[in-house]
């Protein structure tokens, strides 16, 4: 799990829902996995990869607002945004890698309702960009 350096708060808690900031799959505090579009510099693979990173690290901020006795006891939605080339065609699949991090980590909890939405750029040249909404609690 990695810091942000830019002004804004990586989670927002109101009641049980724990809501996170938009997570591109970063490797240290100032790089990220990849840079490019899906499509043009980013293959499937690639991007594949950085949606499971920025999915880890979702976990790894859902976790770190938890108190004691917490536990996240599901995840209500996900939106991906995957930066694509107009030819780019699967960035369901791209989805799912994320999708399936949670479903791994939290078994039928994890399953969620998702969008997935190309577009031609995301923060810092990223291919992949979660958001991610859980409920939490004891």
């Amino acid at each position: 799990m990695h810091r942000t350096i830019y002004a804004y708060e990586p989670a927002k808690r109101s009641g049980n829902i724990l809501f996170l900031a938009g997570q591109i799959a970063k490797i240290s505090d100032t790089e990220i996995h990849a840079a490019g579009r899906c499509g043009d510099t980013i293959d499937l693979t690639t991007a594949k990869e950085s949606a499971e990173i920025a999915a880890r690290q979702g976990l790894g901020w859902l976790e770190a607002q938890l108190g004691e006795g917490e536990k996240v006891r599901q995840i209500l939605r996900m939106d991906v945004f995957v930066a694509v080339s107009p030819e780019f065609e699967f960035i369901s699949e791209v989805a799912d890698a994320a999708s399936q991090v949670f479903i791994d980590a939290f078994g039928g909890p994890g399953r969620h309702p998702r969008s997935v939405i190309g577009v031609m750029r995301l923060p810092r040249n990223a291919p992949v960009l979660l958001e991610i909404t859980a409920e939490v609690g004891r």
